[in-house]
């Protein structure tokens, strides 16, 4: 979908500088929108890109440093945002973290780590967001969920519960924010080729769940942009409370 579609909407991006992120950043770059890309890392090479796709596709791109890992961080971000910027239109929570380990073995600091990335800031931030979307009467909110989250996953403890706690929130705030004219839905990715997949499961295990889905192949970070911007766009105006598996047909 590249056909201006989002063209003058303003647009926050959480975690945008590698895998689904950055993709999802390109695709709205390609729609027209107007992004404030949030990193924790500011790299020269994300800088580059940044430069590359702002001559491109003639838009606006501010890169926003962004921790999630800290609460003030957060308050900080938006605030800068909003100096820019009040009428944000679509937020896309993308931003996650992701480690192994058996349920037995995980501490309660890993625990509390991962939550904090994984869910209670991205509903801080969500919370902020969407104060602005009700003025506004209208908004978009995206959270890229994960299908672990749905199904579990041996000796992803912490993370599997993360993402559940996601899809949960995004049921119950679909409901309570329709009545603003924002729209809350969620995308879950099955295997998916990111740096932090690959990094964090085994080759076997790669060739063994392959075999598991229809398609026979992980996905590219660009099937999973191409959703989200779907979600973000008025193609989707009566989707509401949903979440997309994107999982190529995991048997």
């Amino acid at each position: 979908m590249h056909s201006n579609s989002l063209k003058n909407k303003n647009v926050i991006i959480t975690g945008c500088n590698k895998g689904i992120g950055k993709a999802t950043l390109e695709d709205f770059a390609k729609n027209g929108a107007n992004i404030f890309a949030c990193v924790r890392n500011i790299t020269n090479d994300f800088k580059i890109f940044i430069t590359k796709l702002k001559k491109k596709y003639q838009i606006n791109i501010e890169v926003i440093k962004l921790d999630l890992s800290n609460t003030s961080s957060i308050s900080k971000s938006v605030d800068h945002i909003y100096k820019i910027n009040k009428n944000i239109d679509i937020l896309v929570n993308n931003a996650g973290m992701l480690f192994n380990s058996l349920f037995l073995m995980t501490s309660e600091k890993k625990l509390h780590e991962m939550f904090q990335v994984n869910y209670f800031s991205q509903i801080f931030l969500t919370q902020i967001i969407s104060k602005g979307m009700i003025k506004n009467k209208s908004g978009s909110i995206i959270f890229v969920a994960s299908t672990s989250g749905i199904n579990g996953d041996f000796g992803r403890f912490a993370y599997s519960s993360s993402k559940a706690a996601v899809l949960s929130a995004v049921k119950t705030l679909s409901k309570e924010l329709s009545h603003y004219n924002i729209r809350v839905n969620a995308v879950s990715p099955g295997l998916t080729e990111t740096d932090l997949m690959l990094t964090n499961t085994k080759k076997e295990v790669i060739e063994s769940e392959i075999k598991k889905i229809s398609l026979k192949r992980i996905a590219n970070t660009n099937e999973i942009a191409n959703v989200i911007v779907f979600l973000a766009s008025q193609k989707s105006s009566y989707i509401n409370g949903q979440n997309i598996i994107i999982d190529g047909g995991y048997l």
